[in-house]
């Protein structure tokens, strides 16, 4: 939870109206209006500065929030449960249930086949994940283009105002160039739209993977002089967030453009190391908690608030639903466990010592647990993940006392992983070697509460195995793994496989067309223009 709320929640809450300033912003195919319904048009909002701050809440919190009044009832996006179709529900959705890290319990609609890898292009989850991207570009592109700076002149926006504006602008391009970050990495070539399109009906014409990339790249480039020094108000994009993005869309250049980047993803990644600002948090624990707000890692959250963002996907899906069977739900700071989510034996098996005594981040709860997922729909099949709670490093409860929605922001950019990206750059031809054993073994430190006898890596250890099981120790659940395991060509086919990976219970190999999402069903019958990826209808 952040206390500094100055721009997001509570003036959230007095001017929801200024959602999409009641425009009508429509996405990709057209046939989906998005237009909320407001009091104030975009022209009388944007003549007054002190709506701009509230205005770019609204972007940040489309990642956490999917409705205008929450916790349900009046959705951004129509014709889709609120609850499931929010952005950072369902990121995790595609980057973990397709891998050994988490499988799911419930059978609502195709949720089962994204672990079975089973999916297709009606899957209703891939679509609401890529609705969730284009919704938020959709947001973006229109502050973008009512602050550009002949807006801004023309709306009598001058001094100060006008250079904060700017900022705000280059924050909007940052939250803009991280949904097209998730489109790439997912989609591949999608719809492009940016605020140079007209709003009304069209048919955004798809950009290959490899110019999105150049794209991304390019705007990263660009804010850079205009956003906020490292660390300079919490929750916010400063430039440490914009080049931990570019590290990571260099760390998967081959993947996306088939040209390696290593070297310019070492580059950003030690940007934000020698920038100072961040530090790694003493406990590791402390970082998944509802005070970790005050955290000096993480980079960039994505923020909760029980009183502000109340709604039933982001950090409210993932603390219920990983509570279940034995668990005793008062400890996680909630009323009740939904019994969904727990991992597979194959990611248990990347630590020695599965107590958390030792490697603190063994977070496995197993009293009544079985090992073996023998039935994917019993949750005391596999081990319990307790990483996420709604209790303070102090061990209060979260601000909402009903015990519903917690106040843990959720680390979308933290310093531990961009020392791995260091790393990883580096074991592949990009960096320091010297520097990333220094970095491993910082995180390592740290993942043993300061036990370095027997603990610390050493430089035989610097390979590329050895960087993919440490990435996922310390990432679990923090929507990194699918995009990692493509990386290390281990995602698809048989070189390695877990728990119903396939639809089968010992786990079989799949399509290598599965790298790669499918465009929804609905998005290519609307759209003449676009083109399937292959291996899907």
């Amino acid at each position: 939870m952040n206390n500094n709320i100055n721009m997001r929640f509570k003036l959230l809450t007095r001017l929801t109206f200024v959602t999409v300033l009641s425009v009508a912003v429509t996405l990709t195919s057209c046939k989906k209006n998005l237009t909320p319904q407001g009091q104030l048009t975009t022209a009388s909002v944007y003549k007054d500065f002190n709506n701009y701050k509230s205005v770019l809440a609204k972007l940040y919190t489309a990642f956490a929030l999917s409705g205008q009044q929450g916790p349900a009832g009046n959705p951004d996006v129509a014709g889709i449960d609120e609850g499931f179709s929010n952005y950072l529900r369902e990121l995790f959705n595609m980057e973990e249930l397709t891998t050994d890290e988490a499988h799911i319990v419930w059978n609502d609609g195709t949720v089962h086949n994204l672990h079975d890898m089973t999916w297709n292009s009606q899957n209703e989850f891939i679509r609401a994940m890529y609705d969730r991207i284009f919704y938020e570009i959709s947001l973006d592109n229109e502050f973008i283009r009512q602050t550009s700076d002949a807006k801004l002149a023309e709306n009598g926006i001058t001094g100060q105002n006008a250079t904060t504006a700017k900022q705000y602008r280059a924050e909007a391009r940052f939250l803009r160039a991280l949904a097209y970050y998730h489109a790439i990495d997912l989609f591949g070539s999608v719809p492009f739209v940016t605020e140079d399109d007209n709003v009304g009906v069209f048919f955004p014409k798809q950009k290959s993977r490899k110019d999105l990339f150049a794209y991304v790249e390019s705007e990263l480039k660009a804010i850079d002089g205009d956003l906020g020094a490292p660390r300079f108000e919490y929750g916010r994009a400063d430039k440490a967030a914009a080049w931990t993005l570019l590290a990571k869309l260099y760390l998967n250049a081959e993947v996306y453009t088939g040209t390696a980047r290593y070297a310019d993803a070492a580059t950003y990644a030690d940007k934000v190391i020698n920038s100072n600002a961040y530090s790694l948090e003493p406990h590791f624990k402390n970082l998944f908690l509802a005070d970790n707000n005050n955290s000096k890692e993480i980079i960039f959250p994505i923020e909760s608030d029980g009183i502000h963002t109340q709604g039933y996907g982001g950090m409210t899906y993932l603390i219920h639903a990983s509570v279940g069977g034995n668990m005793n739900p008062a400890a996680f700071g909630i009323n009740g466990g939904w019994a969904g989510l727990r991992t597979t034996k194959q990611y248990v098996a990347l630590f020695n010592d599965i107590s958390g005594n030792t490697d603190k981040r063994a977070m496995f709860f197993t009293d009544g647990q079985k090992l073996d997922i023998d039935d994917e729909y019993t949750f005391t099949d596999g081990y319990a993940i307790q990483k996420f709670r709604n209790v303070t490093s102090a061990g209060v409860a979260g601000t909402d006392n009903t015990g519903n929605f917690p106040d843990t922001d959720f680390p979308m950019f933290r310093l531990a992983d961009v020392y791995l990206i260091y790393a990883e750059a580096a074991i592949r031809g990009g960096g320091d070697l010297a520097k990333a054993l220094l970095y491993v073994n910082k995180v390592r430190t740290r993942a043993y509460d300061g036990s370095v006898v027997g603990n610390l890596a050493s430089t035989n250890d610097l390979s590329l195995n050895f960087i993919l099981d440490e990435r996922g120790r310390e990432l679990l659940f923090e929507c990194q793994r699918r995009t990692d395991l493509i990386r290390f060509g281990k995602f698809t086919g048989d070189s390695y496989v877990w728990q119903w990976k396939g639809g089968v219970k010992n786990g079989t190999g799949v399509s290598d067309n599965l790298k790669l999402m499918p465009i929804p069903s609905t998005d290519i019958i609307n759209n003449p223009t676009l083109v399937q990826n292959p291996g899907y209808k």
